[in-house]
């Protein structure tokens, strides 16, 4: 039986003599050697063949991801196509073509007789990926260690020395209240030396929600304007960013806070607060008037649906809009069926003005559905809102789920959103409880189990601990009841995160964000405003970054100098023009999900750290206050100041040098060295 070559390539007539002779004008580009396979071939067929014969797709039932999958019988038929100069047969199909080299290399491989290492690694289907799995609970490995975590990361090894307890004491207010601890605070550890015990009164704290909100918030591109070209406030909007840090104080669990966020006004016992929490749907930048209608109402639906499948799934869905994911085995199709669940919201706007919805009288900043009947989703060949391809209904990502979810309907709205979000937030979804707990676990040791928190996808970073992180994600699921708090707590009582930062400790140094840098300061100046909730207040703009600006009259009046010191996580974030220390500090990208924030170092944020307006006004307030609390005796000045911003004493050295510079130099000026030593703007 003569041997069957792969239907795409067997339709295409063998041309040997210019096939040859195509060949023949490269002959000289490169001397007769030994090709190797890992150096030179496997590289270039994965830069230029395997986004279309790779585990996601395989044209013309042909891979080419492993060596051992590259059949004799394609041989010629691979070279023919790569060599030939008809558009329609040429390989690759898009981009340049191979180059000489390129062709030559390949070849001469297959002259030598396509050699391959025999333990080359075949890349498993996608359905096979771990992510993809239903999250198992491993047994614990054994270890002398009681707490879980350290029998995963530990095992039979020695932990690291446990951090002084002081600079543990302000790493645990850093990282759960972005506040440092007060003098009392310090004096009652010093006394009772129960670390548990903080972890309990800090997870209690209002400060907890304002600190985590921030990382939530990130996730969910939120900002106060629109962006594009008038950059509009988006009219109480603020209202969202109090659900968020009220729902994380309330512990409230996982699963109810993506339900509420996706369908909140779906629900069978809806409220306000489940209102106002699909918000979520409606923080994007939006462009009140734009060239075209159809193409802006699809982008809409897209910056919604790729925000989903980024915050809560870790799927970059969004890549599916135009053409079947390259790398990902995310269909077009499965892009717009979730479309199609989000296609019967209306965005309440009158001309360029947007509008609010009101629920119970308070004015809520979200989508409207007012019907229960669905409009028509159509695939849109290439992304083109006029080319329109197949009809589909709501999936989710055939990947995923081996029979859809059931949509259900409904007699107000449709209902889709719902059926989505209970899928979603679903012990059967294999990502939703993954996803979350890294995040949580990248915030607390500076990197996740997977470097790429917003894909879980093929192309994302594999685990460093598998094992761990499905132990914890369903811990998370089944024994603490999706529990925020519950996994803070399990994370912060272990040795893992309890070390000293060596060498072999998982905690990486990293610099505070801005927010828990300026929210110190204010702090240990003293005068940082607790009150919370509300709209956002509005800090000074330096001239300067005025100067700069386009539209000068509608940059804002700044607040009174007691609201501006408010925490930061209420600063009024104008896509447009964001406050220069923000942005000059890392603050998070706006148009779309961030995963995680910079960390650049560049000199512009010395020179707003240390000749900065805002810097300078509460290097003034910490010097008013030490003379307040420490009289006019420089040691105890020089102390306290260490305390306060540090939460250590001062040793021998550091004390002469101050009492030094403060022979020639105002306390003003020594306080601003404080706040811009390394220690103060990192944790620890």
């Amino acid at each position: 039986m003569p041997t069957m070559r792969p239907p795409e390539l067997h339709r295409f007539n063998p041309l040997p003599s210019a096939f040859f002779a195509v060949l023949g004008a490269y002959a000289f580009v490169l001397p007769a050697m030994a090709v190797d396979y890992v150096k030179d071939i496997k590289p270039l067929l994965k830069e230029r063949c395997i986004s279309c014969h790779g585990t996601v797709k395989q044209k013309g039932d042909l891979r080419l991801d492993a060596g051992a999958l590259i059949q004799k019988e394609v041989h010629h038929d691979l070279l023919e196509r790569i060599a030939s100069t008809d558009e329609d047969e040429r390989m690759p199909p898009e981009g340049k073509r191979l180059s000489a080299e390129q062709i030559e290399l390949l070849q001469q491989w297959i002259a030598d007789g396509a050699p391959f290492p025999k333990n080359e690694v075949i890349p498993k289907k996608p359905s096979e990926h771990w992510s993809f799995q239903p999250v198992q609970s491993p047994p614990l490995p054994a270890s002398a260690f009681t707490h879980p975590i350290d029998t995963f990361v530990f095992g039979q090894r020695k932990a690291s020395p446990q951090a002084n307890p002081l600079a543990l004491l302000r790493r645990m207010h850093l990282y759960l209240t972005g506040l440092p601890p007060t003098i009392q605070e310090q004096e009652r550890f010093a006394k009772s030396g129960d670390l548990n015990a903080v972890i309990n009164d800090l997870l209690t704290r209002p400060e907890y929600g304002e600190r985590w909100a921030r990382h939530w918030l990130d996730v969910v591109r939120y900002a106060d304007s629109n962006g594009y070209e008038r950059d509009a406030e988006k009219p109480f909007v603020w209202r969202y960013r109090d659900y968020v840090i009220e729902s994380l104080n309330q512990d409230k669990p996982f699963d109810r806070f993506v339900l509420e966020q996706l369908a909140g006004d779906e629900l069978p016992d809806r409220s306000v607060s489940s209102v106002i929490a699909t918000g979520f749907l409606r923080l994007g930048h939006w462009d009140d008037e734009p060239a075209d209608r159809a193409a802006d109402r699809y982008d809409q639906l897209d910056d919604i649906v790729s925000t989903t499948g980024q915050a809560f799934l870790g799927l970059t869905i969004g890549c599916a809009r135009c053409h079947d994911h390259k790398f990902e085995p995310l269909a077009t199709r499965d892009y717009y069926s979730l479309v199609a669940v989000f296609n019967p919201l209306q965005r309440p706007a009158k001309g360029r003005k947007e509008l609010t919805v009101p629920i119970n009288g308070t004015e809520v900043y979200t989508w409207n559905e007012p019907s229960s009947k669905a409009p028509e989703t159509h695939v849109l060949v290439r992304g083109s809102p006029t080319r329109f391809g197949d009809l589909v209904g709501p999936a989710v990502p055939a990947i995923l789920v081996k029979q859809q979810p059931q949509f259900p309907s409904g007699e107000k709205t449709t209902l889709r959103r719902l059926g989505l979000a209970q899928w979603i937030a679903s012990p059967q979804n294999p990502l939703t409880a993954r996803v979350i707990v890294n995040r949580v676990w990248q915030q607390h040791f500076g990197q996740g189990f997977v470097t790429t928190a917003n894909d879980f996808g093929l192309m994302g970073a594999a685990p460093s601990q598998p094992e761990l992180l499905d132990w914890l994600s369903h811990w998370f699921m089944h024994d603490a009841g999706w529990s925020l708090k519950k996994l803070h707590h399990l994370i912060l009582t272990s040795q893992t995160w309890q070390m000293s930062k060596s060498s072999d400790s998982l905690m990486r140094y990293r610099r505070l964000e801005v927010e828990a840098i300026r929210d110190s300061m204010l702090a240990v100046s003293g005068q940082l405003n607790p009150k919370r909730f509300g709209p956002a207040m509005k800090p000074g703009i330096p001239k300067a970054a005025l100067e700069a600006n386009t539209d000068k009259e509608k940059v804002w009046q700044p607040s009174d100098e007691r609201e501006a010191s408010r925490r930061s996580i209420y600063a009024f974030i104008k896509r447009g023009l964001v406050i220069p220390m923000l942005e000059t500090l890392d603050l998070a990208d706006t148009v779309s999900s961030c995963p995680q924030r910079q960390v650049t170092t560049v000199a512009p944020q010395a020179l707003s750290l240390f000749n900065g307006e805002f810097v300078n006004q509460q290097a003034q307030h910490f010097a008013t206050r030490l003379k307040r609390e420490a009289e006019y005796d420089p040691e105890k000045q020089i102390t306290l100041a260490w305390k306060l911003a540090l939460c250590r004493n001062p040793s021998p050295d550091e004390l002469a040098k101050m009492r030094t510079f403060l022979q020639d130099q105002p306390l003003e000026q020594a306080c601003r060295v404080i706040l811009n030593l390394n220690e103060f703007v990192y944790p620890e």
